[in-house]
């Protein structure tokens, strides 16, 4: 795995936030970290101010926070970082290629050519570093494009086939899957779509859960409400967002259950955006018995991608229904707790809570 290569200072998440606090320049080229609240990615030795720990998520390359939807900082240029093994340069020259493409997905014969590998070597090489195969890289940035050009207000029709669709009722058949509604409702933000939202009280803060009409597309744990708006409307800056704790009701009560040690519905109704890599992952989640968790090693393998840890983690990272597709529930291959989204506090009282659940059943 790439792990394997780096230098072993930075190899676990806690490693790579105190380079980039202190600026290490032995970290520069290891890695790249992602700032969540700017939606920017830098090189650990960036000038700007350290972000907080609970806003970062690390990357091997740029083209995966790319990938992930992070642009470049302007002031430390990440993309001009040279990489520190070999093997990484060689996976960057197959990003260029499939990401010049626009019609069709490179093969892997032109691939491998380009990157100087053969082809089932580049395959190898390029799932190692970036968590998916050349063909599902290919599908998230031609993906990318489309909602680039939704959100610049192109319509429809010119911007599936501006992003490389070739026909309109494929995009629409995963639509729901990759968009988490139509293409029509994401463009501009999901101008057009209504998100409600209703709140609970809970013994770990305040829950928010926020749905369309398909199902719910966001859960979220805090202590004001304010800001869990805003986390649901960083998603969707364009959308109407309507309280509705009357509608919701039972729909919050149904997902609060996790927080006494009960499991949500299995039938609840989700309406939520993923990659086929994040899928897969969301639904070994679910599959974790309730008082048990997984190591991000055990999760990569468990969906046939044993050398994708990290990629495991970032998806975790990138769940938008805490709760009901229970991230928290991920531990570091010590059994240590790594990043939670809402706190590593609240991550440990969900664990011992449902610990203590499952002795009772």
């Amino acid at each position: 795995m790439i792990e394997a290569t780096l230098p072993s200072t930075f190899r676990d998440d806690d490693a790579r936030y105190a380079a980039i606090a202190a600026s290490d320049p032995a970290a520069d080229g290891t890695f790249i970290v992602a700032v969540k609240t700017t939606g920017i990615y830098c090189r650990p030795v960036c000038p700007s101010r350290t972000p907080k720990r609970q806003n970062v998520e690390f990357f091997t390359l740029p083209e995966e926070a790319r990938t992930a939807g992070y642009r470049a900082c302007r002031r430390c240029h990440p993309d001009t970082a040279a990489p520190r093994d070999p093997r990484l340069d060689a996976v960057r020259a197959a990003c260029r290629v499939i990401e010049g493409a626009e019609d069709a997905a490179p093969s892997l014969e032109a691939l491998g050519a380009a990157a100087g590998l053969g082809p089932h070597h580049l395959q190898r090489t390029f799932k190692a570093v970036m968590g998916v195969s050349p063909r599902q890289y290919w599908d998230a940035r031609r993906l990318g494009r489309l909602k680039r050009n939704l959100k610049a207000g192109e319509d429809v029709t010119s911007a599936l086939y501006g992003a490389g669709y070739g026909s309109s009722s494929r995009l629409y058949e995963k639509a729901k899957g990759q968009l988490g509604m139509t293409p029509a409702s994401y463009g501009k933000g999901g101008a057009g779509a209504v998100i409600a939202y209703a709140f609970a009280d809970t013994a770990l803060g305040r829950v928010i859960v926020g749905a369309t009409k398909s199902g719910i597309c966001f859960v979220g744990l805090g202590d004001e409400e304010a800001a869990l708006i805003e986390e649901l409307r960083h998603d969707f800056p364009e959308a109407t967002l309507a309280a509705d704790p009357t509608g919701l009701g039972t729909t919050v009560a149904e997902v609060t259950l996790t927080l006494e040690g009960r499991e949500p519905h299995a039938e609840l109704p989700l309406d939520i955006r993923g990659t086929a890599f994040q899928r897969q992952v969301w639904e070994a989640l679910r599959a974790i018995p309730m008082g048990e968790t997984r190591t991000y090693a055990e999760l990569a393998a468990q969906i046939g991608r044993p050398k994708a840890i990290r990629a495991v983690g970032s998806a975790c990272a990138n769940n938008p229904v805490s709760l009901i597709v229970p991230c928290h529930r991920a531990v570091g291959t010590d059994g240590t707790l790594r990043g939670y989204r809402w706190g590593l506090e609240r991550k440990r009282a969900l664990i011992d809570t449902e610990h203590r659940a499952a002795r009772r059943s």
